[in-house]
């Protein structure tokens, strides 16, 4: 069965299509019921995965990642941070940098799994990623550790079990009942590696991948794979001595699809994983403002993300409706709140407010009343695209003649964004200064 590759917001049917596009494809029948049911499933704990357009269509929200249903369909969701002849390979990049960044892991350079050479669907770049930490750390050594043995043989190794033996009966009185530790590699992490090693040979499509995950499963075939894979990985060490198998453990919850927001109903353990874009867009600003503020010359520059220590009232003596924005700058005496959103804005549609929403705004005033006194900046950030870049800005919006508000783009795609985004709003402390000198 063909992978599906389409982006948030596409829709899905089970009708035959010309064409499988980024905004529409075609899906098998079983793999539209099951996408429903998942729906269900994330509707019930308040996350909207999915809506049902009729018995044929449904339409993705702004979930990104890949689904592997129990048919073998393979969905891939990739964001939707461009409009018009957006290429996969582009998006499959950004993608890759937001999981790295929101899950705080490095990438290992080779050649095989190089993100600018390896253009794999993202199924196989992560399975890469994990047979290359794994191989680099089969080179280096598994971590083994004692285990307690007890079991009867006929000759005396370890402890005897006195109790056990005079239990004996006569007709086995040369069998003996002994305790021993043996030193071996069956412990949670490593029967968690084998079970994604196994996982990853009976998946993987890629050349590279099926061989080197042939080679790997040659090297631990005496090594059984995890039966409980949940309890295995709450038993996972982060000592000291386990600390060359942190790398490894990001992508190895990765392949046993440990990051999809809601567990899957029944048995099927496809490869999969979601991410709402909303949190990767965030996490990834709040990343790289925090290095360029940490670099500015001459201020000592930092960033609060999920700031909660304000509410908008107080009812019976107790604090209602939490205020948190998404992240504080601060630089020097200097700080501004900020708000990411992942939206498309139009700088040309004035008609339509540029795409802006009144919600946002009623709730970036509460924050520019509670966290910064009603005087001060507050920002909007929201993805840089064709229509909206630093040189298509929407200008000040103020609340008064105290309290403003920027709508600011940022370019996912450029190193320099966070620290152009500081220096724009540096340039509005010193217009102030000199409104006031």
């Amino acid at each position: 069965m063909q992978p599906v590759v389409v982006r948030e917001y596409a829709r899905l049917t089970t009708a035959p299509l010309a064409q499988n596009t980024l905004d529409a494809a075609h899906i098998a029948p079983s793999a539209f019921n099951w996408l429903v049911k998942l729906g269900q499933q994330f509707k019930a704990n308040g996350l909207q995965l999915l809506q049902l357009d009729d018995q044929q269509w449904l339409r993705l929200d702004n979930y990104v990642g890949v689904l592997e249903s129990p048919c073998g369909q393979v969905i891939e969701i990739l964001p939707k941070h461009r409009v018009e002849s957006e290429c996969k390979q582009s998006a499959r990049k950004l993608l890759r940098k937001l999981i790295l960044n929101a899950m705080q892991l490095k990438q290992r350079e080779t050649e095989q799994t190089d993100i600018e050479r390896f253009d794999a669907p993202l199924p196989e770049w992560l399975m890469a990623q994990f047979l290359t930490e794994l191989d680099a750390l089969v080179k280096r050594g598994m971590r083994f550790d004692y285990q307690r043995v007890e079991e009867p043989q006929r000759f005396l190794r370890g402890q005897l079990d006195v109790v056990k033996q005079l239990r004996q009966p006569a007709g086995r009185a040369h069998i003996f009942h002994i305790r021993h530790d043996i030193f071996t590699a069956n412990r949670p992490e490593n029967r968690l590696l084998k079970a994604a090693l196994v996982k990853v040979c009976k998946t993987t499509q890629d050349n590279d991948n099926w061989r080197l995950a042939h080679e790997l499963q040659s090297l631990l075939h005496e090594l059984p794979a995890s039966n409980d894979v949940q309890s295995d990985f709450k038993a996972w060490q982060t000592d000291r001595l386990m600390a060359h198998y942190q790398g490894i453990k990001p992508w190895c919850e990765f392949v046993l699809s440990q990051h999809v927001p809601l567990a899957v109903q029944g048995q099927w353990q496809g490869i999969s994983m979601l991410f709402p874009m909303e949190r990767l867009f965030e996490s990834y600003v709040a990343a790289k403002l925090d290095v360029a503020a940490q670099r500015m010359p001459g201020m000592q520059g930092q960033v609060n993300t999920q700031l909660s220590s304000k509410f908008l009232c107080t009812h019976q003596g107790k604090s209602f409706f939490q205020l948190k924005p998404d992240l504080q700058l601060k630089l020097g005496d200097e700080r501004w709140i900020l708000d990411t959103k992942w939206k498309l804005l139009d700088a040309s549609d004035r008609e339509n407010k540029y795409g802006l929403s009144q919600q946002d705004f009623y709730q970036l005033f509460a924050y520019g009343q509670y966290y910064l006194g009603g005087a001060g900046t507050l920002v909007l950030i929201y993805p840089a695209w064709q229509r909206f870049t630093a040189s298509s800005e929407l200008g000040e919006f103020y609340f008064n003649d105290q309290l403003r508000l920027l709508v600011l783009p940022f370019d996912l795609e450029a190193e320099e964004s966070a620290k152009n985004l500081i220096l724009k709003l540096q340039q509005g402390i010193k217009h102030k200064l000199q409104l006031h000198g």
